[in-house]
């Protein structure tokens, strides 16, 4: 359980940050690039679960938020070890599979596509999010081994999912935003 009593400690005032193990790295570490760029996605997915009315997608990016807490966790534990256990919180495929069936479910609700998408209607506040998870993507594979697979794959597949579900909102909308090649020359 987490009890904050004071909220700042001073212990970063040098540029520095403890991780879970007890560690100290800088703040300018590729770990919390990737940290922060986490961070950053799940406010963007908070200020879109407050922009829709659609229940099931603020229910399923509700979910979502719990687990960029639970690969914020995975992200500040170091190791090479990615089995999660009573005592380290890691990213395991059950995650991914879920939002694997998210995906499908919204997907089923919106014809195909036949131009790319522009972030834009009424889920604009989802395509934000979609390119900030993006950033977080390239922060985690800039890691290299030291990021857990399983947390690459779950980042990857939740901007796949934000896509679909900008798709979903927008389709009861009225429809997708589409580029038209080439259409101010």
């Amino acid at each position: 359980m987490v009890k904050l009593n004071r909220i700042y400690t001073r212990t970063g005032d040098a540029g520095e940050t403890g991780l879970v193990d007890g560690s100290r790295v800088s703040k300018a570490d590729t770990r919390l690039q990737a940290m922060g760029d986490v961070d950053e996605a799940n406010s963007a997915i908070g200020v879109a679960i407050g922009s829709l009315e659609d229940e099931q997608v603020r229910e399923a990016l509700s979910r979502v938020q719990n687990d960029l807490f639970d690969l914020g966790a995975d992200l500040a534990t170091p190791g090479d070890d990615f089995a999660p256990s009573e005592m380290v919180l890691r990213i395991v495929p059950a995650q991914v599979a879920r939002l694997e069936a998210e995906i499908d479910a919204l997907n089923a609700g919106v014809p195909p596509l036949t131009s790319f998408v522009l972030p834009g209607g009424a889920a604009s506040s989802l395509h934000l999010a979609r390119a900030i998870v993006r950033r977080a993507e390239r922060s985690l594979v800039a890691m290299g081994a030291a990021a857990n697979p399983q947390a690459l794959t779950y980042i990857n597949r939740l901007s796949d999912f934000l896509f679909v579900a900008a798709r979903a909102v927008n389709q009861s909308a009225g429809g997708d935003v589409l580029w038209v090649a080439g259409a101010n020359r």
